[in-house]
């Protein structure tokens, strides 16, 4: 995808008010070429998921000063992305043919 594509692309999705279907299929020149929603779903799931979030923070500030390389926040990271993955899956799904 070109760079010039993807402001095109961005200047005409609507995310602001959460209309993923706005930026599933876009007329560009002669061709119609069909974009991704995933990462415009994830966006709109991220509100939902401020808990498994701020956990992660909290995790990476507390293991800051760690020079061993033992501690990790891999459960957390993981716990938050599942929450985003739970909330898009629904959404992603039904837009399958």
């Amino acid at each position: 995808m070109t760079r010039a594509f993807e402001y095109d692309l961005l200047s005409k999705c609507d995310v602001s008010n959460r209309k993923e279907d706005s930026c599933v299929l876009l007329s560009h020149g002669a061709e119609d070429e069909v974009v991704d929603p995933k990462k415009y779903l994830e966006e709109s799931c991220k509100p939902k998921c401020v808990k498994p979030l701020l956990e992660y923070q909290a995790c990476v500030k507390r293991i800051q000063g760690d020079d061993s390389g033992h501690k990790h926040c891999t459960g957390q990271y993981f716990d938050y992305w599942h929450c985003i993955d739970k909330c898009v899956a629904p959404k992603l799904f039904a837009k399958l043919k």
